[in-house]
C-alpha cells in the first residue's frame, strides 16, 4: 500500500474558527508537538488583514519564533500579492493559495470573484517560482458551494487546468463545507487526473455531515496519496455557515494505519497532541479517535494474554 501524506492545517484552518486567539507562544507549542509526531507539512499561518481573521494577526511572529524549520515545512497561506510579500519576508517554505469554484464564495471569503483570485494566483505563482519557493493552490467549493449549491465538475476540472497554466507543485480540491460523499469524489478526483495527469493532487474534507473518512479512502482509490487534516478536528471556516471542522489527523492517521498505509505519523504524539490542546483551549475536541484512543493489532493483544 503506497504511503500517503498528511498536510496538517490544525494551526492555520482549525485556530482561525475559534472564538479566542490562542496567544503566539501556544501556536509554536502546538506546531512543535504536531512536528515531534511525524508530520512534515503544516499551515502555520495566513497572511490576511487581521481585521478579518484575528486569529492569525501573529504570522509574522509566529514564523519568528519557530527559527530555522530543518525536518518540515512552514506552509503559509496567502490570497493576495500583498500576502504573499508578507509571507515571503517572514520566511515560510511553501506558498499556499486558495481560488473559490463560486464567485459568491469567493467575494465573501476572499473579496474577489473567480477570474481576479485565478488573476492573483498566477501572480504569486510567478513570483514565488523566481524566488525559489513551491507554491500550491487549493480550489475551495469544489464539491458544493453554501451559497450557489451544486458546482458541475466540469467548472471544476476548468479551474483546475486554469490554475494549473501557473505550474503549482500541487492542486488541492476542497470539499469547504463537507457535502461531498465517496462516489462524488471519485467522479472528480477522475476527471481532474484525466485533465492534469502530470499535476499532484490533494484532497481537502471537512467532516460536517459525517464523510470526511469515507471521502478519504475513495480519495486513496481514485489515486490521490496527500490529504489535509486538521489535529483534533478543529476547523470550520468563517465565511461558510454551519460548516464544522476537517477532518481529524488522529482519526485519518487510524483509518490509513489500521488500513495497512503508512502516514509516518505516531498515533500516540498525535493524540498527546491533541489532549494538550484540549486543556489549551480549555474544550473537548470533536475527534473521535481523540476520545476513544487508539487501538492495538490483534498480534499485539494476543501478546497481551
Amino acid at each position: 500500500m503506497e504511503r500517503v501524506e498528511i498536510v496538517e492545517v490544525g494551526v492555520r484552518d482549525g485556530l482561525q474558527n475559534e472564538p479566542g486567539v490562542l496567544p503566539t507562544a501556544a501556536k509554536l507549542e502546538l506546531i512543535g508537538r504536531l512536528v515531534a509526531s511525524g508530520l512534515g507539512r503544516l499551515e502555520v499561518a495566513s497572511f490576511v488583514h487581521p481585521e478579518r481573521v484575528p486569529a492569525m494577526a501573529d504570522a509574522e511572529a509566529v514564523l519568528a519564533g519557530l527559527g530555522p524549520r530543518p525536518g518540515f515545512t512552514a506552509i503559509g497561506l496567502v490570497l493576495n500579492r500583498r500576502g504573499y510579500e508578507r509571507a515571503r519576508r517572514a520566511g515560510v517554505t511553501e506558498i499556499g493559495m486558495a481560488v473559490a469554484a463560486t464567485d459568491a464564495f469567493g467575494l465573501r471569503n476572499q473579496g474577489m470573484d473567480v477570474a481576479t483570485a485565478l488573476g492573483a494566483w498566477a501572480d504569486i505563482a510567478g513570483e514565488a517560482r523566481a524566488a525559489g519557493l513551491p507554491a500550491q493552490i487549493t480550489i475551495s467549493t469544489a464539491f458544493g458551494c453554501p451559497f450557489e449549491g451544486e458546482v458541475a465538475p466540469a467548472r471544476v476540472v476548468d479551474l483546475a487546468r486554469r490554475a494549473a497554466e501557473a505550474g503549482p507543485v500541487e492542486i488541492a480540491l476542497a470539499d469547504t463545507i463537507g457535502v461531498a460523499v465517496p462516489t462524488q469524489v471519485t467522479d472528480l478526483v477522475g476527471r481532474v487526473r484525466e485533465a492534469l495527469p502530470g499535476v499532484r493532487l490533494r484532497l481537502h474534507f471537512h467532516d460536517t455531515r459525517n464523510t470526511a473518512l469515507a471521502n478519504a479512502c475513495a480519495g486513496y482509490a481514485a489515486g490521490v496519496r496527500v490529504f489535509d487534516a486538521s489535529v483534533g478536528g478543529l476547523g470550520g471556516c468563517p465565511f461558510a455557515p454551519k460548516a464544522t471542522g476537517n477532518v481529524a489527523t488522529e482519526d485519518l492517521v487510524y483509518l490509513f494505519e489500521r488500513m495497512g498505509i503508512p502516514t509516518g505519523v505516531s498515533l500516540e504524539a498525535l493524540l498527546a497532541a491533541g489532549r494538550a490542546l484540549e486543556v489549551t483551549l480549555g474544550r473537548a475536541l470533536p475527534g473521535r479517535v481523540l476520545k476513544a484512543g487508539g487501538f492495538p493489532p490483534a498480534a499485539a493483544a494476543d501478546r497481551g494474554r
